[in-house]
């Protein structure tokens, strides 16, 4: 029990281990990360992601965002949140000789349409690609359509459960998923608490 328990000392739906680039994106039913670098190059890595809520594309973007660095591309990277209409102010400064190739921001939709509009203005002018994640498509050419599904919810906790004991079982996933409407985010923080009652339990015995 011991061995078991050590195994367990950790839950592997932390917030460590689930967010976006922390463990292999599953490309289910989009093309590989090789084949959707080839289709973002030869659109002059202009793109986006779109998706509902929780449906993986800040992951998705994470691994994009891998794959372009590795080829020798440098990445400004932008995360927005619920509420923020406004690019960051530090982009306005972004000098001429910044070595940028590629914007990426999260979370598009969050923006205005005036700030939208100058984001695009600045990535033509200075010719820099830009991959977005958004909610409803945004006027780039769609690289990934994203759609939530149970297999691939059971896919990811089964990753995340590889080294671990297994004390979340597909029916909790199943529920889970159902309780969130299919929001794989809030499925995996919902099975954070269940993993972590067992894992208590376990400990106890």
């Amino acid at each position: 029990m011991s061995d078991c328990w050590h195994l367990a000392a950790e839950n592997p739906f932390s917030a460590s281990r689930v967010r976006p680039g922390a463990t292999p994106f599953i490309f289910d039913d989009q093309p590989p990360l090789d084949g959707l670098l080839e289709h973002l190059k030869a659109s002059g890595y202009w793109g986006q992601i779109v998706g509902p809520h929780g449906s993986g594309k800040s992951a998705l973007l994470a691994a994009l965002k891998a794959g372009l660095e590795s080829s020798g591309l440098e990445v400004l990277y932008i995360e927005l949140h619920a509420g923020q209409r406004r690019l960051p102010a530090n982009l306005r400064k972004l000098g001429s000789a910044a070595k940028i190739s590629v914007i990426i921001v999260d979370g598009y939709e969050q923006l205005s349409w005036l700030a939208r509009m100058w984001l695009k203005r600045l990535c033509r002018r200075r010719k820099l690609g830009l991959l977005v994640s958004t909610h409803h498509p945004a006027g780039l050419a769609t690289l990934a359509t994203l759609r939530p599904s149970l297999p691939l919810a059971q896919k990811i906790v089964a990753q995340l459960q590889q080294g671990y004991p297994e004390l979340v079982l597909p029916a909790d996933v199943a529920a889970c998923f159902a309780a969130t409407y299919g929001n794989l985010r809030e499925t995996l923080f919902a099975l954070y608490d269940i993993y972590e009652q067992r894992r208590s339990n376990l400990g106890r015995l």
